[in-house]
């Protein structure tokens, strides 16, 4: 009997190597390398088996003679993953989506293959069975008559009915779970993960259908697999949000076809994800009354102006230490502001408790929403409320100067379309608004933090 062929692969990066390592070369990451059973595919693979298909030899072409005709796009029925793509999904392409286990992968992708009323479209899932998947489909509330379904987790399986059935889109869901007979390793190794997507990238190039895969992810948030997965596949996107909140994030971590800076926005509901249109209005709260320790900030997501609101709660510390705390907002920049606060204008806030946090369950890494931060700090320390009709967009120095932010033509166009009032800047870079008002909206030019809290409070 012939021994047992093993190989060492790195479950970060997925470099191999005949023994155990314990760094890797490739990434430098330690204890990565673990060890599998690797038997080398023989022949054709299950895709050409399945259609009986040879190698096709590609020939060298000149640069001049390749043709500059746009790639084809599907519109899809869901106007955010439309525009996360990059204006519909290509024909040919593979997409990977991953995610928080419970976020919402499947019921995403689910909800397209249901609602693509006039293509055929093949969900194959790896995970739950027919009647769990059509128990979701009937409370998302499925269109199309044109949906198959397949619970199977075999490769060669899968590409022998994709040849009878012919469909115009396949999802799977997931990728870890699928396994091929010409890899001897179980399902969700990285030979496997690794072999199982190029056999799916060689199906989509040959014949022009697009695939999507559904990925599991670590617990770092990475997702799982070889990192050579999201170099094969032609979009990365991720899904994320707090399972304790309604609100669902999508954001392309890689697109050929399109931009990065895009992102989508949904809401968890109990027939399924509805788009979010306008996310300014829900991540807002509707009060009638003004209170203290709240600002609205105008922030920029990708090339998406949003307008969120900021919520600080300033305390004296009643246990010694003073506490900081900040949900949604990078709790180093926090302390950065509060520094800046004591240093340049007086206030003692190094006795007492701050807490902030940003309302919807969403995490903001833009510096423009800096000012409006230092406002709902500095409003509820001296109880004096921001008016509701006045909104914020600058960064804050360590200086205690405003510092201009870009695309602020955007997020003022955003400001005035919901109706606000004011919108407090930097004072640089503000020639194209040297008159002061721009249609519906009052541009008041600040440049240091003194200036805000004098027009604010007096």
């Amino acid at each position: 009997m012939a021994k047992a062929k093993t190989t060492f692969f790195c479950q970060n990066c997925g470099a191999q190597s005949g023994k155990w390592i314990g760094r890797c070369p490739s990434c430098n990451e330690w204890n990565t390398y673990v060890e599998e059973l690797v038997e080398p595919a023989a022949g054709k693979s299950d895709w050409e088996k399945a259609n009986d298909k040879d190698n096709r030899k590609a020939s060298p072409v000149l640069i001049g003679d390749i043709s500059l005709a746009g790639e084809a796009r599907l519109q899809l029925p869901d106007a955010e993953l439309n525009r996360v793509l990059g204006g519909g999904v290509v024909a040919g392409s593979i997409t990977l989506l991953g995610g928080e286990p419970g976020i919402g992968k499947s019921t995403l992708l689910l909800q397209l293959a249901v609602r693509l009323t006039q293509l055929k479209v093949l969900y194959i899932s790896g995970e739950e069975s027919a009647q769990q998947i059509r128990m979701r489909a009937e409370r998302i509330g499925f269109k199309s008559i044109h949906c198959y379904i397949l619970t199977e987790t075999s490769v060669q399986n899968i590409f022998h009915q994709i040849s009878r059935l012919g469909p115009e889109m396949v999802i799977i869901d997931s990728v870890q779970t699928l396994h091929t007979s010409s890899i001897e390793a179980s399902p969700g190794s990285i030979s496997q993960i690794r072999e199982c997507t190029a056999q799916f990238l060689r199906y989509a190039k040959e014949t022009g259908v697009p695939v999507f895969l559904i990925g599991h992810i670590t617990k770092d948030g990475a997702i799982a697999g070889p990192k050579v997965l999201e170099h094969m596949v032609d979009t990365v996107l991720q899904f994320e949000g707090d399972r304790h909140h309604i609100y669902r994030i999508l954001r392309a971590l890689k697109n050929r076809f399109g931009s990065t800076a895009e992102l989508g926005i949904y809401e968890m509901q109990g027939a399924g994800l509805a788009e979010v249109e306008n996310p300014s209005e829900v991540l807002i709260s509707q009060k009638e009354e003004s209170l203290s320790g709240s600002a609205i900030a105008c922030t920029m997501e990708g090339l998406r102006p949003m307008l969120i609101e900021a919520q600080a709660l300033v305390s004296s510390a009643v246990y010694g230490t003073p506490q900081r705390s900040s949900t949604g907002f990078d709790l180093r920049r926090l302390s950065m502001l509060l520094a800046v606060l004591e240093k340049r204008c007086g206030f003692k806030l190094g006795a007492k408790d701050v807490f902030l946090n940003i309302t919807g369950g969403i995490r903001v890494e833009d510096p423009a929403i800096d000012l409006a931060v230092i406002c709902a700090v500095l409003s509820s320390s001296e109880d004096i409320p921001v008016s509701h009709r006045y909104c914020f967009a600058g960064e804050v120095g360590l200086s205690g100067e405003i510092r201009p932010v870009n695309r602020i033509e955007q997020r003022i166009r955003e400001a005035e379309k919901l109706g606000f009032e004011k919108i407090f800047c930097s004072r640089y870079k503000m020639k194209p608004f040297e008159k002061g008002r721009f249609d519906g909206i009052e541009i008041i030019p600040v440049g240091k933090v003194e200036e805000v809290f004098a027009l604010l409070f007096g």
